[in-house]
């Protein structure tokens, strides 16, 4: 059965679908040895794919993880300088081209799911798909109606306001927010906004998916009726 080339690339678990158009039109992708610049063009199972001269292999059987990432791991599959933790390092016993869908900062804990399906992770993160993030706020100081108000009417993110979706006071130092398309340290800078000094963030929720009572580096494998909720 034939299938895009990018949708492909993401079923080999390359990267999601959008990076894997990106690897294309970079001129970084080959069909049977030959370059190819578009990512629509139709490929099947006898089709030889390679990126930056390296063969992938056959598409790999699909799996799905929901992790409480712990402070100090970054989200990113490539190995930095310094010997920085990064979330892959819990996963070394699986035998498959992990990936992390979207990224939390090294600083803030919680929610992030591990793949190797790149049509999933885009239904996750793209914002046409408009799912929603809470995350669990805690701070040094009595949290007030005027903190509410400041957190409610938004910020200025690289030039793009940014409203909350939703905000509320869980008690005197803690608040849950709820963001939409979630731009970079958009929390952070939200809270910081307010002047409140921000000591813990933790990501609580992802659309339906729910952090529980799994511990800092623990996970499960979603199940089918989760998987199918986000496709």
């Amino acid at each position: 059965m034939k299938k895009r080339l990018s949708k492909a690339l993401a079923g080999a678990g390359v990267a999601s679908r959008r990076k894997c158009e990106e690897l294309i039109f970079a001129g970084r992708v080959a069909v049977n040895g030959m370059g190819v610049l578009e990512p629509q063009m139709l490929v099947d199972a006898t089709d030889s794919l390679s990126v930056d001269g390296q063969v992938l292999p056959k598409e790999e059987t699909k799996v799905y993880y929901l992790l409480n990432k712990p402070v100090g791991y970054l989200c990113t599959n490539v190995r930095l300088k310094g010997g920085a933790r990064i979330v892959l390092d819990l996963f070394t016993h699986i035998p498959y081209r992990l990936f992390s869908v979207g990224r939390l900062d090294q600083d803030t804990s919680g929610i992030i799911l591990i793949t190797n399906d790149g049509h999933f992770a885009n239904r996750v993160i793209h914002p046409s798909y408009q799912v929603s993030k809470e995350y669990l706020v805690k701070t040094s100081m009595e949290i007030t109606d005027e903190h509410l108000k400041i957190l409610s009417r938004g910020t200025s993110i690289q030039g793009v306001h940014v409203k909350p979706l939703a905000v509320h006071k869980v008690r005197k130092g803690t608040l849950k927010i709820t963001v939409g398309e979630g731009k970079k340290h958009e929390v952070r800078t939200l809270i910081a906004k307010a002047g409140l000094n921000l000591l813990e963030l933790t990501r609580i929720r992802i659309g339906s998916l729910l952090l529980g009572t799994l511990p800092p580096g623990g996970y499960r494998e979603l199940t089918h009726s989760e998987i199918k909720s986000f496709m």
